[in-house]
């Protein structure tokens, strides 16, 4: 495998670098490329790598192979330019060639993976040996891999299945549980891949059924260990073991070995904080119970999701694996470069940890579900809420971990403070509010866009009768150009006052239930007769009254906009959303496009079940439906 000039696109990524120095280490001309420069490809460079920054079909001129992961799109004009004149190949493939050529030990599993080979390596290095290493993780100045002499250790990551590819002289197998659905689709085929990659192996070492230790010193430190972390330990010494190494030397090695964990395994950020790479409901469950066991005030868990298919999949698991936790805060699901999955979205996650719930056990005490748009959002709610013996926990293997500089920032006093947002309000009806601890400041208009829009009807009862009994503020009706019955009140508008400016309505940017209007709608004029009065004749409001229905108290009017050419409420009531709730909110049982709030109702109920509603009306009818209400986003 020497002497041939490889290129990897992606190269920044854990996994691409250490296959990169691997490559190089054998005599080959590597290169790479990447989004965006980092300390991981800045450190490539210093070995001889040249990296590039951003895809350029460029790249792979002359090239003999190009290596890609998953995680590249298939229509990447770098990757259409080498499929033309060169061999690509995946990594997994072209690693499990490497590992299975040479003398090897490869630590597989569903969980601990980086953190036992890392520690295989480390304690064999410390033990003489000259090791190579392939890991998918950091720890301090222990980078992703090494070009040694000696054995090599990789960790082997079964998700794309070729795992089954790998011949080791070792295997190690570490706890297993259904995981990666998005390549297994069923629990056997996902057991098959690590059969065959035991049958492959020369030797194979079941982490969980290997026997406690006892003797040298050294060894107590295993009992300072979490359960999981003393059986990563465990594989360790017995790989060393079996490699001929004397227990007495072994016991002296690993206190050293075993005092620090790969970086983003239940990592400290800085007081109070920590994050954890943690994303299947098992490890989840060990990080909530390490912070438990450290944190005498509120533990908050900030949770990303990990693709919407491993939602999806483990959807029933997820809601115990919080317990120990006093408040949990759910961010939108991190999609990898998987396409959203029916059921596998954050407020499919809301709504199971709703229904099941979860437990501070040492309080007894239920655990608080909340509901943010993003992940900077619940860092915000996470930031405003601490206290002191709080502990707030980064949790998943997404890019949650990019909060990790704000957090510094915020917590190290680097960073300027932030004034709260500001949004105008006129009702409040047509405005959902987060359950978070946001900095926001809303602010009640005043003067004649303050009023009623009741008065707006009342005074002037043939020029927007349609809009009797809608509720709201008139300013709010301007701003969101509201209206009904195929009428909105631009239509009667000649002129309105915006922060002390006023605007031909012309030059308002109005649209269906929108309009450009930015600041606060203080005054406005209307047109004398316009012309939709003229065409119409003289209707009543209470004509249109008699055809409305009346909202229940306390919910929002239409929630979603109609969709060009068609109804929201037909749509909706066509998927069956009249069907869905979640906690004390539901959709009504006279509108599908109404939610009701109920006993118990928090705002992240209704922001949860509104994303459902959407989804629902998605993936069955492929429309997506904008929010007539403002303060949900459009992710």
């Amino acid at each position: 495998m020497s002497g041939r000039r490889i290129h990897l696109m992606g190269i920044g990524g854990v996994g691409m670098a250490g296959l990169a120095v691997l490559l190089k280490s054998d005599g080959n001309e590597v290169s790479g490329c990447d989004c965006a420069a980092s300390p991981r490809t800045a450190w490539l460079e210093t070995l001889g790598v040249a990296v590039s920054i951003e895809h350029d079909s460029a790249h792979v001129s002359g090239v003999d192979e190009v290596i890609v992961t998953p995680a590249v799109s298939k229509d990447n004009p770098e990757l259409l330019s080498a499929q033309r004149s060169c061999r690509i190949r995946y990594r997994g493939e072209v690693l499990a060639e490497i590992v299975s050529r040479r003398e090897s030990i490869a630590v597989c599993g569903s969980h601990g993976k980086t953190t036992t080979s890392t520690w295989i390596a480390k304690l064999l290095l410390a033990l003489g040996e000259d090791v190579s290493w392939c890991i998918g993780g950091e720890t301090g100045g222990f980078p992703v891999a090494r070009a040694g002499r000696g054995v090599l250790v990789v960790e082997a990551d079964e998700s794309d299945g070729t795992l089954a590819l790998y011949h080791p002289t070792t295997l190690v197998v570490n706890k297993l549980e259904y995981d990666h659905p998005d390549h297994f689709k069923t629990v056997e085929s996902y057991f098959a891949c690590f059969d065959r990659a035991r049958a492959q192996a020369k030797d194979v070492v079941e982490s969980e059924s290997l026997a406690p230790l006892s003797g040298p010193e050294g060894l107590a430190v295993l009992e300072t260990l979490p359960i999981h972390n003393r059986k990563n330990a465990r594989a360790a010494i017995e790989v060393a073991l079996r490699r001929g190494h004397s227990l007495e030397k072994i016991a002296a090695a690993l206190p050293e070995i075993v005092a620090t964990l790969p970086d983003r395994r239940f990592q400290k950020i800085c007081e109070g904080v920590y994050t954890d790479y943690a994303h299947h409901p098992t490890e989840m469950s060990c990080a909530v119970q390490m912070a438990r066991q450290i944190c005498s005030g509120t533990l908050r868990v900030l949770f990303q999701p990990h693709r919407y298919s491993r939602t999806k999949a483990l959807l029933a698991d997820f809601p115990a694996a919080f317990e120990g936790a006093d408040e949990v805060v759910l961010c939108p699901t991190y999609a990898a470069f998987e396409k959203p999955v029916e059921g596998g979205d954050i407020a499919d996650l809301y709504k199971a940890c709703r229904e099941q719930g979860a437990v501070n056990s040492e309080q007894a005490c239920p655990c608080r579900f909340l509901l943010a748009q993003s992940c900077a959002e619940a860092w915000e709610h996470a930031r405003r809420s601490m206290a002191p013996g709080d502990v707030t926990l980064l949790l998943g293997a997404g890019n949650i971990i990019n909060l990790v500089p704000q957090v510094l920032e915020d917590l190290g006093g680097t960073g300027e403070p932030r004034s709260p947002r500001k949004i105008l309000i006129g009702a409040g009806s047509n405005t959902w509010r987060s359950d978070l601890n946001l900095a926001v400041e809303y602010v009640k208009t005043s003067g004649p866009a303050g009023a009623s829009g009741a008065t707006l009807v009342a005074a002037h009862p043939t020029l927007c009768p349609w809009m009797a009994g809608i509720p709201g503020t008139i300013g709010g009706w301007i701003k969101m150009n509201a209206g009904a019955f195929g009428h909105s009140i631009s239509e009667v508008l000649d002129a309105v006052k915006v922060d002390g400016r006023w605007i031909k309505a012309a030059d308002c940017g109005f649209g269906y239930r929108t309009s450009g209007i930015d600041g606060e709608i203080q005054d406005y004029r209307l047109l004398p007769v316009p012309r939709c009065v003229l065409a119409r004749g003289a209707d009543k409001p209470s004509d249109y009254l008699a055809r409305r229905k009346k909202f229940p108290a306390g919910t929002y009017g239409s929630f979603f906009k109609n969709p060009p050419g068609d109804f929201a409420g037909r749509l909706l009531e066509e998927v069956g959303a009249k069907e869905l709730s979640v906690g004390g909110a539901s959709v009504w049982s006279e509108h599908a496009n109404v939610i009701v709030r109920g006993a118990g109702a928090t705002n992240s109920d209704v922001l949860a079940l509104a994303r459902l509603m959407r989804n629902r009306v998605f993936f069955h009818l492929g429309v997506t439906l904008e929010c007539e209400v403002r303060g949900i986003a459009e992710n």
